[in-house]
């Protein structure tokens, strides 16, 4: 079989880097990737899927098989905005490809990955893979600002719930075992109003906050020298006041904390509450509410856990099996730093893991790119996986 998806790999890989090109080409900011989900659908069609929908929020998902044992592979749409379009040696929407990379915003964020799986969904047909199985291929949308959540409202709205999910972002064709967390903490803090000429009437809530920003920084600094992959930094602070001349009787500031497998709820709350200790302070997980392109709410309750899968499992091990079919080696293994909408499947218990071209530092930079032969390479293995899962 290896020998025939190579093969397959060479009839289509023109058409698959196209395709590649041609999504890059499709601005798909958050909240605003009707375009481009379109132009997938069109493209799943083209190439015989079995069944091919876009649910209410919008996602757009491809199905081959009708078997038993479902396997989940989702790539999202959407990208971060460009705010710097005149420092981009390459058009950020261009597509162009020089020296092997393609070149654009989302190349390697992740429209190298949607290319790979919409075609692998192809070539699973095409080469009689799916037998006794059903694969999801998911192209979903609002990622970048709502990790998790458009695949959490895809499970639940359409009734799937896989056996397995691979999560496609960018490692580098390294297979991803797990991810940190991430929970976005508000924490607000009450002063009193008074006129800016009469500070002695009033109390200034930013002044109090003082004694909370010091701590947060001194145990952010602890992590980062303690034998961990979580972390905690301030990241934003704001003031209300009635007037540019007024003290102001709010303060809050945000706390992002990035956290480690075992951090849970309780390990948070801990953690926040001793912050607190004493201030009169109090913290709140920050909510991000936005509207899909179809006009669906969709709120983000920002903890999202870390997770992380063993080795010895039979994901990891099928995983294993397709890279070195392939490969003649095995794959190096790693934990993403970052999060993804793995946190979906995890939280429900429905063994994950990530594998995807592009290299993550480049994510959300100027001249941003992926390397096509990554591409390709990131297809054969998602075809092969199917074969050995």
């Amino acid at each position: 079989m290896k020998s025939q998806i190579l093969a397959f790999s060479k009839q289509v890989q023109s058409d698959l880097i196209q395709f590649a090109q041609d999504i890059v080409r499709i601005k798909s900011y958050t909240c605003n990737e009707e375009e481009l989900a379109n132009f997938v659908i069109a493209k799943m069609n083209e190439l015989g899927y079995d069944e091919v929908f876009q649910d209410k929020l919008g996602n757009v998902i491809g199905v081959v098989g009708t078997g038993e044992k479902e396997i989940f592979f989702d790539a999202h749409l959407d990208t971060v905005e460009v705010q710097d379009e005149e420092d981009w040696t390459y058009g950020p929407f261009s597509g162009e490809i020089v020296d092997g990379k393609l070149y654009g915003r989302g190349s390697t964020d992740m429209k190298g990955a949607v290319a790979a799986t919409v075609y692998a969904g192809h070539a699973i047909k095409q080469l009689g893979l799916a037998e006794g199985k059903k694969v999801y291929i998911s192209t979903s949308i609002m990622e970048e600002d709502y990790d998790g959540e458009a695949v959490s409202y895809l499970f639940k709205e359409n009734d799937i719930k896989p056996d397995y999910v691979v999560i496609c972002e960018p490692s580098s064709l390294q297979l991803a075992l797990g991810h940190n967390g991430r929970a976005l903490v508000q924490v607000d803090m009450d002063g009193v109003s008074a006129h800016g000429s009469a500070p002695e009437k009033g109390v200034n809530a930013i002044y109090k906050m003082n004694q909370i920003i010091s701590r947060v920084e001194n145990l952010g600094l602890e992590m980062m020298k303690a034998d961990t992959s979580g972390s905690l930094a301030l990241t934003k602070i704001e003031s209300e006041a009635v007037s540019i001349n007024a003290i102001p009787p709010k303060c809050s500031i945000y706390l992002d904390r990035r956290l480690d497998i075992g951090e849970d709820w309780d390990h948070l709350t801990k953690e926040m509450n001793m912050l607190l200790e004493g201030t009169g302070a109090s913290w709140s997980i920050y909510d991000e509410a936005g509207e899909s392109w179809k006009g669906e709410k969709l709120v983000l309750h920002s903890f999202l856990p870390a997770w992380e899968i063993e080795k010895e499992h039979h994901l990891a091990q099928s995983c294993l099996a397709a890279y070195e079919d392939l490969n003649e080696k095995e794959p190096i293994m790693i934990k993403w730093d970052f999060c993804t909408n793995g946190v979906a499947p995890a939280r429900l218990g429905i063994p994950t893991i990530g594998f995807g071209p592009g290299t993550a530092k480049l994510a959300h930079m100027t001249d941003e790119y992926c390397l096509v032969d990554e591409i390709v390479s990131a297809f054969e293995f998602y075809t092969n996986l199917v074969k050995h899962i």
